[in-house]
């Protein structure tokens, strides 16, 4: 008898179909085939265990299992459950009439529990897309999917919950994962992150007048600043200012997580904006993502609508730095190997903190010890194509010694938050009524440049004698062009001025020749 079960397989962000043939015939062995991998050549030894230890048979004839398409790689333990349940239906051991009308994934233990699998919301996605009835998942992966409503999702915990199911000779609307995360406690919940406030960092208001423009209109920033001036609390203090993402932006955020094995489980699609904060040695496969067959996603992808912060910026190797140029660029992640190509969205706001030489002093009176070929030296990492990439540099002074003794706070991140929400609210609507897909100003390319951001002929002369000045290239033109729309976005004005240029222009300060020399 031959029984088919839907699986999944993810690949990026999206989830393919996987079917799982049984079939029981005359003969003896137990034979899967499928360019199945070691994880799942394993699961034969613990599906047979499991059944076993629940009280069912297998059958002393050959036993054929394939998952197709045979073509395609398949890895992980998410196959476990739907070869148990082929093994149960196709030796007539149960009637399972509904077996075919939902999408089956999860890891099986020796005493027929459950165990989570990566990739949640985009095989409850592929289910949809097939219109299938549903998806039977671990109810810790399943939790992930619970505001999809199109759907019926349900959390198992053990195989005889999935037979429950399947049997449809009850209701089981116990299972559903919606009402699996109304019975969770809130101890359970995932707890707020703790997030630096901006009142309790004193003094740095340009640099704060820099990160709320940033954070606005989701634009790249570099703090450069002697030790101690604050620049990693002022990039940890942006967590708080960010809006909170749309149902979009929260989707495709929470695939990423979901495919990662990150998956949130507090019943509910990521709503704060990701903060990574890689340490300046990671290698460049943890940033952009890898792995031999099973593409994972990289640090790069985990900040897609978030922040990367890179802290110590010229500190590390060369190579590393260099595979942020494309991704800036392209907002997207492209990952290559002999038999497959990946690619994962990464539309991340670039933080970055260096010190601006080797010592660390450079600009604070005559502490600096460092050479003027030293200084070049460490602050090239920050130059060519980068630097070109990045819409807002900041040069954060140390802290007046009286500001820091009397302590006066300054505006609280809620305060910034509001404006920041509300400039995003204005590019947000300006964007849907086009439909060109993009939320903020700094995802706009060139084309979008020029139908959003019309410039008067003050604007052009102006934006003229700056480049011709300060010898910037044609990246660096529309990027200021896009950050002064923000500036005007903050100040509520629907046209860009002269005033919102000479700001734009005014924070590409490393663009000057020999400034640290």
């Amino acid at each position: 008898m031959l029984i088919n079960i839907h699986c999944a397989k993810c690949i990026g962000i999206d989830a393919v179909p996987v079917t799982v043939e049984i079939d029981i015939t005359t003969g003896l062995g137990i034979h899967l085939v499928g360019l199945a991998d070691a994880a799942v050549k394993e699961s034969l030894l613990r599906t047979i265990t499991a059944l076993q230890s629940m009280g069912f048979r297998i059958p002393g004839k050959k036993i054929v299992i394939n998952l197709a398409p045979a073509d395609m790689h398949k890895r992980g333990s998410g196959y476990d459950v739907p070869i148990a349940l082929g093994i149960i239906a196709a030796s007539g051991q149960r009637e399972l009439p509904l077996l075919e009308k939902f999408i089956i994934m999860g890891e099986l233990g020796l005493d027929g529990g459950i165990r989570e699998v990566p990739g949640a919301l985009p095989i409850v996605e592929l289910a949809m897309k097939e219109s299938l009835m549903g998806c039977i998942l671990p109810a810790g992966s399943a939790l992930e999917a619970v505001e999809y409503d199109s759907v019926d999702v349900y959390g198992v915990t053990t195989l005889d919950d999935v037979l429950r199911i399947l049997s449809g000779e009850e209701l089981c609307d116990d299972l559903l994962v919606k009402n699996i995360a109304e019975e969770r406690s809130p101890q359970e919940a995932d707890r707020p992150q703790e997030i630096m406030d901006f009142s309790e960092i004193i003094g740095q208001e340009a640099a704060k007048r820099g990160l709320e423009i940033a954070a606005a209109g989701g634009h790249n920033v570099v703090m450069i600043g002697s030790p101690g001036s604050g620049k990693s609390s002022l990039a940890k203090a942006m967590a708080g200012i960010l809006p909170p993402m749309n149902l979009e932006e929260s989707i495709q955020t929470s695939m990423i997580y979901s495919v990662a094995g990150k998956g949130g489980r507090t019943g509910r699609l990521m709503r704060q904006r990701p903060f990574r904060a890689p340490h300046y040695s990671a290698s460049t496969t943890a940033l952009l993502g890898g792995g031999s067959d099973n593409i994972l996603p990289g640090e790069i992808s985990l900040a897609h609508n978030g922040v990367l912060f890179i802290d110590e910026f010229c500190e590390a190797p060369k190579k590393v730095l260099e595979v942020l140029r494309a991704p800036m660029e392209d907002r997207k992640v492209t990952i290559s190997r002999l038999k497959s190509k990946v690619e994962y969205p990464a539309d991340f706001m670039l933080v970055a903190a260096s010190n601006p030489c080797p010592c660390g002093y450079y600009g604070d009176g005559d502490r600096c010890t460092c050479t003027p070929n030293q200084r070049l030296s460490y602050i090239s990492k920050l130059s060519g194509p980068i630097m070109d990439r990045i819409d807002i540099q900041l040069m954060v002074s140390r802290v007046d010694a009286r500001m820091l003794v009397n302590r006066k706070p300054g505006q609280s991140s809620a305060e910034i938050a509001a404006r920041v929400l509300k400039a995003r609210e204005i590019q947000r609507a300006r964007f849907a009524e086009s439909g060109e897909g993009i939320f903020c100003n700094a995802s706009m390319n060139n084309r979008q440049t020029e139908m959003f951001c019309p410039l008067s002929s003050d604007c052009k002369s102006l934006l003229e004698r700056i480049i011709e000045r300060m010898g910037l290239s044609a990246r660096a033109c529309s990027r200021i062009i896009r950050l002064a729309r923000t500036i005007a976005d903050l100040a509520g004005i629907p046209d860009i001025l002269p005033e919102h240029i000479s700001e734009a222009a005014g924070y590409r300060f490393l663009d000057k020749q020999n400034i640290f020399e």
